[in-house]
């Protein structure tokens, strides 16, 4: 693209956009679906199958990154031709023709936007389908996926699809497995949905910012079969909660100086002085040293002006993008079974606790337990999910929050945060529920 288009595509994502849909659009690209040979994973180190199933090679195959994507070894031959009729040269193998298998397809863009975590309260956000947290994907194990990721945004990203086992080129790490996207252009993501389980995805360019304002989105993988909790425990409801932590004075800081760092991209990429050492990337540690000694100063060193806050201060939390009150009730009735799917996609620890109630933990990281663990608390570490079930005998409206109350605040206010309830559907108690917001 030239450059007044790339321009015009940067400077539209920054515009506030309206939330958007509540589900990623999903369609089949195939009418039909062409049986393949199939070729079993060999080997199984330690006695222990590898997982995943069976995959077809495909040698050769080359990755469409989308039109004006840039070949990363372009990067440093001198400056950076944005633009160019450079194809990316990735090679990956193992994923078919779409004529071959159907896809299930999902549409994910990137904007700017303002997001309201209680009333009253909004925040700058990165949001996945303009929406906090990101659309959640729903698959069958095995599943072909195809994401076709847009940025319309002025700052840069990625997705990195965390716990699956996508190929090297799809995981998404900037500078790693692909370049990151530039503003206005388009990544397409394609993968097996595997390994079964509770997963996310997230965003892994300037990750301590962009993971944590907003770009962060369940992704579910069910079993083709029948499911191996269900089968222990017949759950009728599954919930997804996101758990979250905000720091709007970092995020709105943050935000204000990466896009003046964009801006400033965009004038050397108009003067053709875009290279290695203005955007800090290095072939390797050797070459970094070298620049150094050269007189290149990091952006990290303490005699370098620093732009934007150095760490988050975490003022508000929350669950599914709310902060308590306007977080989601979980819903149950007596006599049943419900599975709730705890993805931490921040970097606090949280301590979820559950009143009245003990409940099962089924699966660590999407992978079922050999042995369910009981309890009523459970530590969800970053990066972690847990999944849970619970059975509806003890009625009332029961209090479920993380522990650390210090984040069950909004601004340092109690109650507020990462609170909700299990309520019983139609439940009458000799004390009627009110709604704090000040103890």
């Amino acid at each position: 693209m030239d450059r007044r288009n790339f321009i015009k595509s940067g400077a539209a994502g920054l515009a506030m956009g309206a939330l958007g849909t509540k589900t990623a659009e999903a369609t089949s690209t195939a009418q039909t679906s062409s049986p393949t040979t199939n070729i079993p994973v060999s080997g199984t180190p330690n006695g222990i199958p590898i997982p995943g199933g069976s995959f077809t090679p495909q040698p050769g195959k080359r990755l469409d990154g989308g039109p004006g994507y840039n070949d990363p070894r372009n990067m440093f031959d001198g400056a950076m031709r944005m633009g160019s009729d450079i194809s990316p040269r990735y090679t990956y193998e193992n994923i078919p023709e779409e004529s071959e298998v159907e896809f299930k397809i999902f549409h994910i863009d990137v904007v700017l936007t303002e997001h309201e975590l209680v009333d009253g309260v909004k925040m700058h956000a990165l949001a996945f389908n303009g929406q906090v947290p990101g659309p959640e994907i729903r698959v069958q194990e095995n599943d072909w996926v195809k994401v076709i990721f847009t940025n319309k945004t002025g700052l840069m990203h990625t997705i990195h699809w965390h716990g699956l086992f996508s190929p090297y080129e799809m995981d998404g790490v900037p500078y790693t497995t692909q370049p990151p996207l530039m503003p206005g252009q388009q990544f397409v993501y394609k993968f097996r949905a595997a390994p079964y389980g509770t997963h996310f995805y997230h965003c892994h360019f300037s990750t301590p910012l962009h993971q944590a304002q907003g770009m962060h989105g369940a992704f579910i993988v069910e079993a083709k079969g029948d499911d191996p909790i269900r089968k222990q425990f017949p759950y009728t409801r599954d919930y997804t909660m996101v758990l979250e932590a905000f720091a709007l004075d970092y995020a709105r800081q943050g935000f204000n100086a990466m896009l003046e760092r964009m801006k400033e991209k965009m004038r050397l990429m108009k003067l053709h002085k875009l290279t290695k050492d203005t955007l800090a990337v290095f072939r390797n540690y050797r070459d970094l040293k070298k620049h150094i000694k050269e007189g290149y100063i990091p952006p990290y060193s303490q005699n370098r002006n620093q732009s934007g806050p150095v760490l988050p201060n975490w003022n508000y939390f929350g669950i599914n993008g709310k902060s308590y009150p306007a977080t989601e009730p979980l819903l149950i009735k007596p006599g049943e079974w419900i599975r709730i799917r705890l993805i931490n996609g921040g970097f606090l620890e949280h301590y979820m606790h559950l009143h009245g109630h003990d409940f099962y933990q089924v699966a660590n990281d999407g992978a079922p337990l050999p042995e369910p663990i009981r309890g009523n608390t459970i530590a969800v570490k970053p990066g972690k999910t847990a999944d849970i079930v619970v059975y509806g005998n003890n009625p009332g409206v029961w209090t479920f929050h993380d522990h650390d109350t210090t984040r069950v605040t909004n601004n340092g206010v109690y109650p507020g945060g990462m609170l909700t309830v299990l309520e019983y559907e139609g439940f009458v108690g000799g004390y009627g529920p009110l709604t704090a917001i000040d103890e």
